[in-house]
């Protein structure tokens, strides 16, 4: 209301604060809590802690707000204060959006003292979470910062230590892959030392850490441990005991409050659910449950008034009690229980519940006075001695009378147990000295107040089951996550042996290694991607084209490896299905570089290079760091003759990704068609290193050392060709320029026997047969020369006036010598 004074916040505002910005951000209500975030930094003026300077910068960060979440964190990482680990987090990542990765780098350093030793593996579930990163995650994002910042030596190390801490760790994985680190997945994906000291379940190989009867007090105070020791981690869903508040009376969920409650111990300190603990306090502090509701002050039972003390024949009356409490029967006469469970529950009782007017019965309610013209019902059996009418006075001889009457008693029970014996014999002792108000089922101890046991039909007619079966044996919660964990282990063995072996371009193993997932697993868009890069690096393009055509099926929206398909579909020749394609992605997502490599793609196969390059410099604008588009524009530089442009292009692929062996293929490609042999050598080695399963980079290379009179030395490149790839599709250009490299030395029957095989598996190309009427021409064939100089003339008449010039000077000795630029 105007005019009115808003009342002061009190202690419980904040906490409250924090946990609505809480429930906005897990809901993904993000705009909710970027405005509660700033009434809360608003509220703390002093923000010792650096809590809601924490909240504020992450509502930025998660609202792509980089440049204020920057701002906001900074002065909590920089100041004198102790830096808050949460906002150097939110501060790195904003760094590493704004390309500031040095600062990033100096923020998360500084502020190592609180991540150092920090492990939250195995302390998420659907209903818990830690709202501050731990050391593994530290360690990975201070490897994407070292990356980006071309220390790649500094990053291999960080995901390296990543790894160690939590093999589970993904992008870490893949990173050290794409670095071309050597790596044995087999040794990475395993549970280790740390998971298992960090894991009880998997330690110990059980569910219950802590003691089932340990009393909540202790539990407490053994949840005051380190983070590391998860066996006190009382958050953790996994290891919950008996004695846990979180699952029994009293606890701070909903099942708990629809149990009840039970009292809280006076050590033990009550968390209240808008409370939200201090980021940078003890470690078990920032837990937060998310799907608890509970209210905030604990329902506290008053505790009960104090036992009178008893007097001297009272004691005397307790000590009678080890033999067992007597009951009347329905005829009137007394009988004694002689079970061992009833005598003592019976003792335990005794000491309790004494002779007062308060007195109680098993069921807790205070018995009707008793009524000499009407029997009592079983129900109210007593829990004292003897009937109140023999303690009405201190006589020693009364005391001396009782003893007689319970001989007497235990005498007739022993009979009357032997004439029903047979109608007892499947019963429990302990359940039957248990039943109470006619209810034969057994009562269950509980820490809180006794309730009153449910009746379950006529008491007449209820009846103790009788020899139960056994039934199945109930699984072992900690052997099945461990196999779960195992499982998932294994998993990931498999799908990163896959990624590495990829990364390190052994396709077929890749291959080999993909397709022996399980098909649950392997129809998957990331699989299928994966296969589909593989094929492609094969130049198998049909069946990199079919994985991607399934990949595009099962996930459509999946922009990513969407470039590679591109370019698969432009080296088919297939233009209809790469326009329908490039339509398909830029109506999905304008902003995406893959589309626009796709458009690109699709204006080069229809040879219109200019309006190529603009799509793939529009892609490098949308991704300064896709280092596939600049080279993509290299390559429409080339088709243009504009070399100068086209270096530029591969130079900036390099830059982006020093690992892009395409960058260094298309500067050996420019360097050769300017006639600079030596340094197009140096270029294609290279990218050899980089992918040294890849025959086309070792042919060109033999074409260069052909080319510069190293012929020996060219052989070998080809020889080695072959071997990589034997494939006809692929030897063919191998042999060709082995063929060649023959003629030139003088050794045309060897060159023969090549160009013998490549007739064969290339009919159709002119070349072959030109190449086979020149070798003819040095064995000195005439005849066999012209028919192939014929042949090819046919098949290319474009070449007719080069091969009509050979065919003139068919009866002369000259030297063969290869011309030919390209080399096919």
């Amino acid at each position: 209301m105007p005019g009115t004074t808003l009342p002061s916040p009190n202690a419980y505002t904040a906490p409250q604060l924090r946990q609505l910005i809480y429930y906005q951000l897990d809901n993904d209500m993000l705009q909710n809590a970027l405005f509660f975030a700033g009434r809360l930094h608003a509220l703390d003026t002093k923000d010792s802690k650096g809590d809601s300077a924490h909240l504020l910068a992450l509502c930025h960060l998660r609202l792509g707000e980089v440049k204020a979440a920057y701002e906001t964190s900074r002065d909590r990482v920089f100041s004198g204060r102790l830096p808050h680990l949460g906002c150097a987090y939110v501060f790195a990542k904003a760094c590493f959006a704004l390309e500031r990765y040095s600062e990033g780098l100096n923020a998360l350093e500084r502020s190592r003292a609180q991540w150092s030793g920090r492990n939250h593996w195995n302390k998420h579930s659907d209903t818990l979470r830690r709202h501050l990163p731990d050391a593994a995650a530290v360690l990975c994002l201070l490897g994407k910062l070292s990356r980006a910042n071309d220390e790649t030596d500094k990053a291999i190390e960080y995901y390296v230590e990543a790894l160690k801490l939590n093999a589970f760790m993904w992008d870490a994985f893949t990173d050290l892959c794409d670095c071309g680190a050597e790596l044995r997945p087999e040794n990475v994906f395993k549970v280790s030392m740390e998971l298992n000291n960090s894991n009880p379940n998997l330690a110990n190989g059980t569910t219950n850490p802590q003691p089932p009867n340990l009393p909540l007090q202790a539990q407490s105070n053994n949840s005051q441990s380190s983070v590391f020791n998860s066996f006190n981690d009382p958050f953790n869903p996994t290891i919950r005991t008996a004695g846990d508040p979180g699952l029994n009376h009293g606890g701070p969920n909903l099942f708990s409050r629809l149990n009840g409650s039970i009292p809280v111990m006076a050590s033990h300190k009550e968390v209240n659910e808008w409370d939200t603990p201090p980021a940078n306090g003890s470690f078990q502090d920032e837990d937060v449950v998310m799907a608890d509701d509970t209210s905030s002050v604990h329902e506290i039972e008053p505790p009960q008034a104090p036992l009178k003390k008893p007097s001297r024949f009272q004691t005397l009356i307790s000590e009678a009690t080890l033999d067992p409490p007597k009951i009347r029967t329905a005829n009137g006469r007394l009988k004694v229980k002689s079970t061992t469970s009833e005598s003592t529950d019976s003792s335990e009782s005794s000491r309790i519940a004494v002779p007062t007017a308060h007195k109680r019965t098993n069921s807790g309610h205070i018995p009707p006075p008793m009524n000499t013209t009407e029997q009592p019902r079983r129900s109210n059996r007593l829990r004292d001695i003897v009937p109140r009418d023999t303690i009405s006075g201190p006589s020693r001889s009364k005391t001396t009378t009782v003893r007689d009457v319970q001989v007497k008693e235990q005498r007739e029970l022993r009979k009357m147990k032997a004439i029903s014996g047979l109608g007892t014999r499947g019963r429990s002792t302990s359940t039957v000295g248990r039943v109470v108000s006619g209810n034969r089922k057994p009562m269950e101890v509980s820490t809180g107040e006794v309730k009153e046991p449910r009746i379950v039909g006529h008491p007449s007619t209820a009846t103790v089951p009788t020899n139960r079966k056994a039934g199945p044996p109930q699984p072992d919660p900690a052997k099945e996550q461990e196999q779960a964990v195992q499982w998932i282990s294994q998993l990931l063995l498999r799908l990163g042996s896959g990624y590495y072996n990829l990364s390190r371009y052994q396709n077929q193993a890749a291959l080999e290694i993909f397709n022996s997932l399980p098909a649950s697993q392997r129809e998957t868009g990331w699989v299928l991607a994966q296969i589909g890069k593989a094929h492609y690096e094969r130049t198998s393009y049909p069946e990199a084209a079919d994985a991607f055509s399934r990949m595009r099926k099962i996930a459509p929206s999946r922009m990513e490896d969407l470039e590679i398909y591109s370019t698969v579909l432009w080296h088919q020749k297939n233009e209809i299905e790469l326009a329908y394609l490039s339509h398909e992605l830029i109506d999905a997502d304008r902003l995406s570089p893959q589309a626009w490599c796709a458009i690109g793609n699709s204006f080069s196969l229809q040879r219109e290079h200019d309006q190529a390059v603009k799509c793939f410099k529009r892609a490098t604008q949308l991704d300064p760091k896709f280092a596939y588009a600049y080279t993509l524009q290299g390559h429409e530089h080339v088709e243009n003759e504009e070399f100068d442009k086209a270096q530029h292009a591969y130079r900036c692929a390099i830059s982006a990704d020093h690992r892009h062996y395409h960058g260094w293929y298309g500067l050996g490609r420019v360097y050769e068609r300017l006639g600079k042999f030596d340094v197009a050598e140096k270029h294609y080695r290279s990218a050899a290193q980089i992918n040294p399963t890849n025959a086309v980079l070792a042919v060109r290379i033999g074409t260069v050392l052909q080319k510069m009179k190293k012929i020996h030395a060219a052989l070998t490149q080809y020889s080695h060709a072959c071997d990589l790839d034997p494939r006809p599709s692929l030897s063919r250009f191998a042999r060709l320029n082995r063929a060649r490299a023959l003629l030139t030395l003088g050794r045309p029957q060897d060159a023969l026997g090549e160009l013998t095989v490549l007739k064969d598996i290339a009919p159709d190309v002119a070349n072959v047969h030109f190449l086979l009427g020149r070798t003819y021409k040095m064995l000195r064939e005439r005849s066999l020369a012209v028919k192939y100089f014929t042949n090819a003339l046919n098949l290319d008449p474009k070449a007719a006036a080069y091969i009509k010039e050979a065919m003139e000077t068919i009866d002369d000795d000259d030297d063969f010598y290869d011309d030919d630029e390209d080399g096919a």
